[in-house]
């Protein structure tokens, strides 16, 4: 609970000024003060209740309170309501990734955290991020969630990572179970339909938001936002945008594809079905044109200039990196929970019902022994984080 606030980043307040540090544990944009809490800054707009009882708990040194306070804090979709004072104190002394998750009450965004290495998404994720990998510019995963991705690049050895969420917990369980110790990682807990609190671009960025644009309203604000922040040469890529004409692709706010290609002219979009075969293949993905975006759950874009060129004085081109696709060398491979009887088991129904026909194409229903790079991409054995 002692984190210091500096992040080597210099997080920015609404009109884009850089914040600074007032005491170890507080922002100020020179007319409020903002908490950071196991060193992620908290910078949601329109909560100053929240704010001020952060801050109030972080000066009167108690540090648990200011976390429990944000950790009680939601985003304006959840529909459940906070668990008790006593069950988020309790969270904050959770031992795995698994108890925390069920102390925080985080419900299906749990066990969705809990199983984000098997499902078809996130195979998805993988290959989108090796067909246009950072390639040396610093990432910014919007909407990260618990930091999978943000893990996957650490440990593939990215450095200056940026994770923005608007849901301090999910941050928190980033932090301290899913992100490597001592991982190049800055999170900040920001609203992404307010001002972003990230300084303008020094040079080209790889940002990136996966699986939840299509619950924004205002979805052309947002993409104008990333390539501002990407900056000239940088890289924008949305993955899992929701088909609107596909039966699975009807929660939140969807686009049909057009509507998902019109908000990002000149990317390079890919089916979801193709970029989760790809990783499950071990290959590289394919592509799309429209008629194969007509029929697919979800559309994936990336628009990368630096695809063309990286280096004007050199015309050297970025390549893919095939490698993102799987582990990185060296990592502790262990079973897949969800096959932990030698039998494989959904976590809930509804995870099934959502993700389960397309994991049933790689994740076989009982245990097979393979050789490892085999064992990887069925899904029987994951990179998991050490405390899951």
């Amino acid at each position: 609970m002692t984190a210091p606030a500096a992040s080597g980043t210099a997080w920015c307040g609404a009109d884009g000024a850089p914040l600074r540090n007032d005491t170890a544990l507080t922002l100020h944009d020179g007319e409020r003060r903002w908490p950071v809490v196991d060193g992620i800054p908290w910078l949601r707009a329109g909560r100053d209740a929240v704010r001020e009882r952060a801050v109030a708990a972080l000066d009167a040194g108690d540090a648990e309170t200011a976390a429990v306070v944000l950790l009680a804090d939601a985003d304006d979709w959840w529909d459940a309501p906070p668990p008790p004072d006593m069950q988020l104190r309790a969270a904050l002394r959770a031992t795995t990734l698994r108890d925390a998750v069920e102390l925080l009450g985080l419900g299906r965004v749990g066990t969705y955290f809990l199983h984000r290495w098997t499902d078809p998404s996130w195979l998805a994720a993988l290959a989108l991020t090796a067909a246009h990998p950072p390639a040396g510019r610093p990432a910014v995963d919007l909407a990260c969630g618990a930091g999978h991705l943000l893990r996957h690049l650490a440990l593939h050895g990215h450095r200056d990572l940026i994770g923005v969420d608007v849901v301090f917990a999910k941050l928190w369980l980033a932090r301290r179970f899913v992100l490597p110790p001592g991982a190049p990682v800055a999170l900040v807990c920001a609203d992404l339909t307010a001002p972003w609190p990230l300084p303008e671009p020094a040079r080209p960025r790889h940002v990136a938001c996966h699986d939840a644009l299509y619950f924004l309203d205002d979805k052309a604000a947002f993409v104008a936002a990333a390539r501002r922040h990407a900056g000239d040469g940088g890289a924008v890529l949305l993955g899992h945008c929701h088909n609107a004409t596909h039966p699975a692709g009807r929660s939140g706010r969807p686009l049909d594809p057009d509507g998902w290609r019109a908000l990002l002219p000149g990317a390079t979009a890919y089916t979801e079905e193709e970029l989760t075969a790809a990783t499950a293949a071990g290959r590289l993905p394919t592509p799309a044109g429209r008629a194969a975006l007509a029929g697919t759950e979800a559309v994936n874009l990336a628009l990368d200039p630096a695809a063309a060129v990286i280096d004007s004085a050199t015309t050297r081109r970025m390549r893919p990196d095939p490698a993102l696709l799987g582990p990185a060398p060296g990592a502790a491979l262990r079973p897949n929970p969800l096959l932990s009887d030698g039998t494989r088991r959904w976590p809930q129904e509804r995870w099934a019902a959502e993700y389960g026909s397309r994991a049933s194409g790689y994740l076989p229903e009982r245990w097979l022994d393979l050789p490892v790079d085999g064992a990887v991409r069925r899904r029987l054995l994951l990179d998991l984080p050490e405390a899951w």
